[in-house]
């Protein structure tokens, strides 16, 4: 009987073509699912938001171009149970969050800086986004309504709630986990990760572990209920930039300038395949329902080719979609 490895290493010897869609006209700096797997969305330093619609094995040829941000889209999310709702984070000091069905724009929240990164609570019930000061701003995300700011003296780097979000988590600059209890922002560990910056980090979907990636080139995962380091991944050169579990929680997605994403098997820590780059990537986000990698390149080795450039790896193979939608 063939283990989960071999199965999934045969997969993508069958699934393992990388395909490209133009989305925007410069670098993709988010790539999201939403939560049923129907829509991809991208974000881009073009200041727009494009959605593709998965339709079986294709991601359709034209997309939805969301305009109104007056600034990079630095990062982006769908509520964790609403199919067709995002919110993005920018540097133009606000947030919006935006209705796929209508295509428009619900809300926008004025914030106090420039955002860099943004996540929805598990619940649905709180937005939280914080800036390049390292101030966090959680947002009632029914009112819109701001309803806590917490000042960070420390780096803040990438932001989250744990699956039941009653623990928020931040990674910073000195290679710590912090966790507060939630809603009360109370501090209540910190764990020392890495001995160098903790860039990001991301919850499986079956609760049992996160994972965090690290300016060492490391990724550690943890075990979420006796917080403590189990493995570490250490087949990248370069700082870990993002992270991403399958739907199942048996694969671990990760990236950084290597011109190859690493995919391994959670459990052993066993390489199952690995994504062939052009460009360093700081980007990636499983399926929620099937072994499909989106994903996003840096385009300052090749402008021509990844500016504005989203990428699938795991759909058979189709000629390259070259359409910049309506």
């Amino acid at each position: 009987m063939a283990t989960y490895v071999e199965e999934m290493h045969k997969h993508f010897q069958n699934f393992g073509k990388t395909q490209e869609y133009t989305a925007h006209a410069s670098k993709v700096h988010s790539v999201a699912w939403s939560c049923d797997g129907r829509k991809l969305a991208s974000g881009s330093f073009d200041k727009t938001v494009s959605v593709f619609v998965l339709d079986k094995d294709r991601l359709s040829r034209d997309h939805h171009i969301y305009r109104g941000h007056g600034d990079s889209v630095d990062q982006l999310c769908w509520h964790p149970s609403h199919p067709d709702l995002f919110v993005t984070a920018s540097g133009d000091k606000s947030i919006r969050i935006w209705d796929a069905r209508s295509n428009k724009c619900v809300a926008s929240v004025a914030t106090k800086g420039e955002n860099i990164n943004i996540c929805w609570s598990p619940d649905g019930h709180t937005i939280a986004v914080g800036n390049k000061e390292d101030l966090v701003t959680f947002i009632d995300a029914r009112s819109h309504r701001i309803k806590a700011e917490e000042q960070f003296k420390y780096e803040v780097n990438e932001i989250s709630w744990n699956n039941d979000s009653d623990l928020f988590f931040l990674t910073n600059g000195h290679g710590c986990i912090n966790i507060l209890s939630y809603p009360e922002l109370k501090p209540l560990q910190t764990l020392n990760a890495h001995p160098a910056n903790c860039i990001c980090i991301e919850f499986d979907p079956t609760g049992k572990y996160f994972a965090t990636g690290s300016a060492d080139a490391l990724v550690s995962l943890w075990n979420v209920d006796e917080l403590v380091c189990v493995k570490t991944f250490s087949r990248l050169d370069w700082p870990v930039r993002t992270l991403s579990f399958s739907h199942d929680g048996k694969m671990l997605a990760s990236a950084s300038e290597d011109l190859v994403i690493d995919i391994a098997y959670v459990e052993t820590g066993e390489k199952i395949t690995d994504v062939q780059c052009e460009s360093p990537t700081f980007t990636v986000a499983w399926h929620p329902k099937r072994p499909l990698l989106a994903f996003a390149c840096d385009d300052k080795y090749d402008r021509d080719r990844d500016a504005g450039t989203v990428k699938l790896f795991g759909l058979p193979s189709e000629p390259q979609n070259t359409s910049r939608g309506s």
